[in-house]
C-alpha cells in the first residue's frame, strides 16, 4: 500500500510535491484557502451559500445540518506536495483542492482549506477542528482503526472515503551518482524522508533488512526539506508516491535536479479522512465523488495535472490495506 500517503503514525502502506515545493516551508503556517476562487475568505459555490441558506445543489440535503448552516467545510492539509496540494501566490492549489471544488458543486458548500504539518492531521480531524482530510493520506488499517506501528491504540481511528489510487518511487539526484535502483541498494547509506509518513515506514522495514549494513534514516518536518538534503548530497534519496515523485522530477531545477529510479512499489489508495463520529459527512462525500466521476468532473482534474492513471472507477470507504 502507499500514500503520504501518509501522516500521523502510519503502516506500511503508503500515498504524493513542485520545483517550488523545495523551497516550500509550510511546518509553522497555517493557510487558508477555499476552492473556488482560492482567495481569502473564498466564494459560493454554484447553488451553494454563505448564509447556510437552503442550497440547490443536488446533495446538499445529505450533509450534516451544522455544514448546511454554515456553508463551510473545513479541510486540513500539508500543502507542500505538488502536484497534490502545495502553495502557488499565497494559495493552496493541486489535484485535491481541485477534486474538493469538484466536490463542493454536488455539496453546495465551500471547502476550506487550512495547511498545517502532515503528521497532526489526524488529531486535527479527531479534535473537530477540521471535517475532512484531503491531503494525499494513504488509507491503511492502523490509520482506520487508531493505531501506532507497534499496534497500540492511539486514537479513535477514522474512515476513509478513496480517491485515488498511487504506488511509491525513489527520487534520487538527478545522474543517481550512487547507483540507487531499489530499496536493496540503500543499505549502508544514508536516505532523507518526511516524518510520520508511509515512506519513513518503509525505510524504517528496510533499516531492518539492511541489519549490520546500516541504513541511515533522516526524518524531516516535510518532504521539501527531505529533497534539499537529497539535492545537496547528504543523503542518496527520498520516497515519494509516484505522482508526486514524477512531478518533482519534471519541475524542479527546470528538471534538472532529480530523477525517478526503480520501478512503483506498494501501490495502494489515498483517502480523504473523516471521523467516524461523523458518518453523515462521510456517506455525503462519497455519494458526490461518484457523481463527479460519473459526471467526468473528476476525470478532467486528473487530466489537467497528468495523473489521469491513478484515477478510481468509483467511491470506496476504507478499502486500503
Amino acid at each position: 500500500m502507499t500514500a503520504r500517503s501518509t501522516r500521523c503514525t502510519t503502516a506500511k502502506t503508503r500515498t504524493s510535491r513542485l520545483a517550488a515545493v523545495a523551497a516550500i516551508a509550510v511546518a509553522g503556517s497555517m493557510l487558508m484557502t477555499a476552492c473556488g476562487d482560492q482567495t481569502e475568505g473564498g466564494s459560493t459555490p454554484e447553488g451553494g451559500t454563505s448564509s447556510g441558506a437552503a442550497s440547490n445543489a443536488p446533495l446538499f440535503s445529505k450533509l450534516p445540518a451544522d455544514i448546511q448552516k454554515s456553508g463551510v467545510v473545513k479541510v486540513g492539509t500539508d500543502a507542500s506536495y505538488a502536484p497534490m496540494e502545495y502553495t502557488e501566490g499565497g494559495k493552496i492549489v493541486g489535484v485535491d483542492p481541485d477534486i474538493a471544488e469538484a466536490l463542493s458543486k454536488q455539496l453546495g458548500v465551500k471547502f476550506v482549506f487550512t495547511s498545517g504539518t502532515f503528521d497532526g492531521l489526524i488529531t486535527s480531524l479527531e479534535t473537530g477542528r477540521q471535517d475532512l482530510i484531503m491531503s494525499s493520506m494513504t488509507d491503511n488499517k492502523k490509520r482506520q482503526e487508531g493505531l501506532d506501528d507497534s499496534g497500540k491504540k492511539i486514537g479513535k481511528g477514522i474512515d476513509f472515503v478513496d480517491y485515488f489510487s498511487s504506488g511509491v518511487s525513489l527520487l534520487v539526484k538527478k545522474g543517481n551518482p550512487q547507483g540507487i535502483n531499489s530499496l536493496d541498494d540503500l543499505c549502508g547509506k544514508t536516505v532523507a524522508v518526511q516524518r510520520g509518513t508511509i515512506y519513513e515506514d518503509t525505510f524504517k522495514a528496510q533499516a531492518e533488512k539492511c541489519g549490520a549494513n546500516k541504513l541511515t534514516i533522516q526524518a524531516f518536518d516535510t518532504d521539501a526539506e527531505a529533497q534539499t538534503r537529497v539535492k545537496a548530497g547528504g543523503a542518496v534519496a527520498d520516497l515519494n508516491d509516484y505522482p508526486v515523485a514524477a512531478y518533482i522530477a519534471k519541475t524542479s531545477g527546470g528538471g534538472n535536479d532529480f530523477e525517478v529510479v526503480g520501478s512503483q512499489s506498494d501501490v495502494g489508495l489515498f483517502g480523504i479522512g473523516v471521523s467516524k463520529d461523523d458518518t453523515q459527512l462521510r456517506d455525503a462525500v462519497k455519494e458526490a465523488l461518484d457523481a463527479i466521476i460519473k459526471d467526468g468532473s473528476y476525470e478532467k482534474v486528473l487530466e489537467k495535472w497528468d495523473v489521469t492513471d491513478s484515477a478510481v472507477k468509483q467511491a470506496t470507504v476504507n478499502a486500503g490495506q
